[in-house]
């Protein structure tokens, strides 16, 4: 055995690393935390153990009290008590690029679901004024979706008070309140729920994926007329080109960005004195009180937090030399994958003049070449939406190496000589989950840079 190392045990786990729980993996985490003596881990390569970072926390708690070490084969890392921070930071970017790589390749779930899309299903959560019903509980059939008899007449009559100029969303939701009309989650219909529905095509029977900005036509039964669909958005782009309202708006750093920790309501900036900027919730729900936040107190751990994912020249070029490295395994995966797809595609179009052969000679009849021929010819389609999800994938990698790398040289430079727009959006790239508890600020970075700055933790990445 190498190493000098006897006597192991062996675990196999076959769990996808992005499920959200791994019994196998979990095992192995509870021998390792009962242990009383040291664990020493031997693992192939990083994306083998984890694709996600929820386990890095965990077994860097494990490494501190020198509680497990653990070998990297591929890699050729060793991470324990005593590591460096440039092991730590190889450690953090390999589960990242893993994580960003298998995030690019899940697209046998995307492929259905453009399927479903293409079929006019809806693949998301039920909207109001609709419900789901089995087709066949026993055969366990997918669910339809139906106008619901207690709410669809709301949902009409929200666009119809709407379209008619007398009410806003607020108004709305007032008079929804007073009713005690509910959502199927037994929520209020708050005005932000209310401009949802407004908004939403599905009513009148065009679905709309936001993560795609694709629309589809659904097979569901529409409880409005586009005819009113429309007049309803007149009626917002009415309300939002009002001149009094327009006048004079001015940009600040955190506009749109914050969410009130209690409520879930978002923070609206005021400026009563020139250089004194305050933000407080807007009480949408009227559960809060009016806390105002100066924003220099905000500013103050976003400009720690710039501070600390700076790496100098030595450590950009050790990073770009070890990820080269780990990106040849993903290189040959890749090129392999796309061998396989191809290959695929051949195949089926050699079954498809095949297929037209038999016809001609009248050994099938014209309804099973029709069937046979569609089957094969969505086969292709999604041998094609793979290849070309691939591609973007290995693209993806480099523009994502390129761009932490760019940021991480030079973040704080990039910020302060930016305008509040642009910083608005620096932040929104950078940052995730901005709440704030009071005047308490509860921003947390989007990884890679989480790692990196949680790196400047370590002895030889004090900042100078």
């Amino acid at each position: 055995m190498s190493k000098g190392y006897s006597r192991p045990k062996v675990y196999e786990i076959e769990e996808s690393s992005t499920q959200a729980y791994r019994r196998k993996f979990q095992e192995v985490l509870d021998e390792i935390s009962k242990s009383k003596e040291k664990i020493i881990l031997f693992v192939d390569t990083i994306d083998r153990l984890q694709r996600s970072f929820k386990e890095s926390v965990i077994f860097d708690d494990l490494r501190k009290k020198d509680a497990v070490e653990i070998y990297f084969f591929r890699e050729n890392l060793h991470i324990h008590q005593s590591s460096n921070s440039a092991d730590l930071i190889r450690w953090d970017m390999g589960v990242m690029f893993a994580r960003s790589y298998v995030l690019q390749l899940e697209d046998n779930v995307k492929r259905t679901f453009e399927q479903k899309r293409r079929n006019g299903e809806w693949t998301g959560p039920v909207h109001f004024g609709y419900k789901a019903i089995h087709i066949d509980k026993k055969k366990r059939l997918r669910r339809d979706i139906v106008p619901d008899p207690e709410k669809e007449n709301i949902a009409i009559e929200l666009f119809e008070k709407y379209a008619s100029g007398n009410y806003s969303c607020r108004k709305l939701a007032d008079e929804m309140e007073k009713r005690k009309i509910k959502t199927q989650k037994e929520k209020p219909l708050y005005p932000s729920v209310i401009h949802n529905i407004l908004k939403n095509t599905f009513y009148y029977g065009v679905a709309h994926s936001r993560k795609y900005n694709k629309y589809y036509e659904h097979k569901y039964k529409p409880l409005i007329s586009k005819n009113l669909f429309l007049r309803v958005q007149k009626e917002f782009e009415k309300r939002s080109k009002n001149p009094v309202k327009k006048k004079g708006r001015r940009k600040f750093i955190f506009s749109g960005l914050l969410k009130c920790a209690k409520c879930g309501c978002s923070l609206s900036p005021e400026n009563p004195k020139p250089n004194n900027i305050y933000y407080s919730c807007t009480n949408a729900k009227k559960i809060c009180e009016r806390i105002y936040v100066r924003e220099e107190d905000l500013l103050k751990p976003v400009r720690q937090f710039l501070g600390q994912i700076r790496l100098d020249d030595e450590q950009i070029n050790n990073l770009i030399t070890h990820l080269k490295k780990n990106h040849e395994n993903q290189a040959l995966y890749h090129k392999k994958k796309i061998r396989e797809i191809n290959q695929k595609y051949e195949e089926a179009q050699q079954m498809i003049d095949r297929l037209l052969d038999l016809l001609v000679k009248g050994s099938i009849t014209q309804e099973d070449y029709n069937r046979k021929l569609k089957k094969l010819k969505e086969e292709q389609y999604d041998l094609g939406v793979q290849k070309e999800e691939l591609t973007q994938a290995d693209e993806s990698y480099h523009i994502t190496i390129k761009t932490v790398l760019n940021i991480a040289q030079k973040a704080e430079e990039i910020f302060e000589s930016s305008e509040p727009e642009e910083k608005n959006q620096f932040l929104k790239f950078l940052l995730q989950n901005r709440f704030i508890d009071g005047k308490k600020p509860l921003f947390k970075a989007k990884e890679p840079f989480l790692s990196i700055s949680k790196a400047s933790n370590h002895p030889t990445l004090l900042w100078r």
